[in-house]
Parts: structure tokens; sequence; C-alpha cells
């Protein structure tokens, strides 16, 4: 894709199939919240966990439960649960591109791979989206994440005008 190609589903999900990957069921709030928001143009994408079709996975710290290859597996897990949700919620064909992502770990003390795990969703963004898939991002550790998830991940992004 480049710069200014306009995404549409049967596109994304084309890409998907030849990166071997499909999208989850759609997860649904765990609270009083909404899946995605949107307000004017930005759209923000809420929490997304590595659950696969209803399964909880990667549980624990990363370091000690969790390898740093494992977290960059949950990682892809809640990228594609954000692609899911956009498919969703907005219809990639009104999306202009990703903004920032805040990623949320839950490690031992002195794990410093963060990085690493955060790329599993960055370097999925950008081979589905391309262009559109760029992004800024933090990188936040956090003690404990709800069902002992290892990994977590939110999103916002341009609506098309």
């Amino acid at each position: 894709m480049q710069k200014n190609d306009w995404m549409t589903k049967s596109l994304i999900h084309e890409k998907l199939r030849s990166l071997g990957l499909q999208l989850p069921e759609v997860s649904t709030p765990g609270g009083n919240y909404l899946s995605v928001n949107i307000r004017g143009s930005i759209a923000y994408v809420a929490i997304q966990f590595p659950i696969w079709n209803g399964e909880y996975l990667y549980h624990g710290h990363l370091g000690r439960d969790i390898s740093t290859q494992e977290g960059i597996q949950a990682m892809e897990i809640c990228a594609l649960h954000v692609l899911a949700q956009i498919n969703d919620k907005i219809g990639f064909e009104n999306v202009l591109g990703l903004n920032h992502l805040d990623a949320y770990f839950q490690s031992v003390e002195g794990w410093d791979d963060s990085p690493l795990v955060v790329d599993g969703a960055s370097d999925l963004f950008v081979k589905v989206l391309g262009n559109s898939g760029l992004h800024s991002r933090s990188i936040v550790g956090v003690e404990r994440l709800p069902r002992n998830f290892c990994a977590g991940l939110t999103v916002s992004l341009t609506l098309k005008g």
C-alpha cells in the first residue's frame, strides 16, 4: 500500500491472509466503557488483551512466566484485536491511519525487552496497513494487568474526513 491508498476491508483481509493471519472474534468490554470511542475525526480503541476467540492467553510476568518471544506473540494478538475492533466498529475504508499506541506490560524487575515485545504490535500494524500503520507509541510497565495478562494495547487513529 502506498501512503495515499485508501484502505478497504477486502484489501486488509487479503493482506492478513497473505501473512497467514486472521482476525479474532471481537471482544466486548469488561466494564462500563466503549470498545471504540469516536470523537470528531479521532477514534480511540480501548485496551485489548491477548485473548483468542474467548480463550485468555499469556498470563504472568514477562521475564519469569512469559518469554520475550511469547510477549511478542501476545502483543501481536492485541494488535489483531485492535484491527478486529476497527473492522467491526469503524470500517477500514474510514481510517486515514494510526496515530499513537499505548502498550502496557507486566514484568519482573530487571527485564528490559519491552521495546522488542511492543514491536510485535508495531510491526504487525505496518505489515498490514503499510504507511497508514506508522505511529508513535508509549510503553508502560505496570504492576498488574486484568486477568494477569502480560500485555495490553490501546490505539488512537484518525478517521477520514
